[in-house]
């Protein structure tokens, strides 16, 4: 994440990413004024704004600083929330979501490794899809795909499962906490579901924050919670490469491989833990709070312009069927688990 901040520093990037960030910086701030005028959350104005927008993510002098959007300031912004959340937080939630994080992280991808073999596809497919709902979305499924084998079909499948699990997620972030409302769920175990259960870090983070403060710091905990796991999901994802690889007497394929924890992720968990040692003057407290809430209104502006969900319709039905039973699947195991765990 320095790096890429380094290079978008540099004059002649700074003038290709200067449009598309105008652009999502407009977004953000007449997102920020009708939040402020009709009380509705600012974070679902962004994204209806971006998707009104969308023309301008698909070709043009905009595309490159939009992508910077919706990648980069969101893991600023979402890093930053580590200044709002302390250890002693993070305790209070207890034994319970971790359990629930990782019942629900294995019960998934195990599940739609079996489906995706029902229905005609390669359980490592399965795997992909999975990964992505049960983990972090576009992020998992792309580092995900560096580690499975190359295969004809990989690219399409890669990039079917980035744009269903951000549709899917989008759809989440407005109905879940809809849900948590009509099931009467206090703030916490509201925070607890759609932290386990919205798929993208931004969607997470913009369904919780808009039910209250204490329901989003609780999402993003049990978030980073499962942002956690990719690591030993995609341990199992290179050890099912490997095993094929030899049954097929090949060689593995080189290339560079993606972090195996996002760097977002080790920047929220830096954060929580200076804060947690009370150093932190609250002013700085304060500055990191507004400069993260501005760039997560800028990054869900450009991920509604980027947002492209009429190529879900060349995909066919069996793969769309497969992700969202993948995310009824993993919404009814977080509400049963939430029922027994307490």
């Amino acid at each position: 994440m320095l790096a890429t901040l380094a290079r978008a520093a540099d004059p002649q990037n700074a003038r290709l990413l200067f449009p598309g960030v105008v652009a999502c910086a407009v977004a953000a701030a007449a997102a920020g004024f009708l939040g402020e005028h009709y009380g509705a959350p600012v974070l679902l104005f962004a994204l209806l704004l971006g998707l009104a927008m969308n023309f301008l993510g698909e070709q043009g002098p905009c595309r490159p600083g939009i992508e910077f959007c919706a990648k980069t300031v969101l893991r600023i912004g979402v890093a930053l929330l580590g200044l709002r959340i302390t250890l002693a937080q993070a305790a209070a939630l207890g034994w319970g979501p971790l359990l629930l994080v990782l019942i629900c992280v294995a019960a998934t991808i195990a599940l739609s490794m079996v489906a995706a073999r029902r229905l005609g596809f390669q359980s490592l497919f399965g795997l992909l899809t999975g990964g992505a709902v049960a983990i972090c979305g576009a992020s998992a499924a792309l580092a995900l795909a560096a580690a499975l084998p190359a295969h004809p079909q990989k690219e399409r499948a890669t990039l079917f499962t980035v744009i269903g699990v951000s549709a899917l997620s989008t759809f989440a972030m407005v109905a879940y906490p809809m849900v948590v409302k009509g099931l009467g769920l206090d703030a916490r175990a509201a925070g607890i579901f759609l932290g386990a259960t919205i798929h993208d870090v931004a969607q997470v983070v913009g369904a919780g924050y808009s039910l209250s403060t204490e329901t989003g710091d609780a999402a993003t905990l049990v978030k980073l919670l499962r942002v956690a796991m990719l690591l030993p999901v995609i341990v199992l994802a290179a050890a099912l490469t490997r095993r094929r690889l030899a049954a097929e007497g090949a060689a593995g394929a080189g290339g560079q491989r993606p972090p195996l924890l996002p760097g977002f992720a080790v920047g929220f968990a830096v954060l929580v833990a200076i804060n947690s040692t009370g150093i932190v003057p609250a002013a700085l407290q304060t500055l990191g709070n507004e400069t993260s809430r501005w760039c997560l209104v800028a990054a869900m502006a450009g991920i509604g312009m980027k947002t492209q969900l009429k190529e879900l319709a060349t995909v066919g039905f069996k793969p769309v069927a497969l992700m969202i039973g993948e995310t009824v699947f993993l919404a009814a195991l977080a509400l049963a688990l939430m029922r027994w765990l307490g």
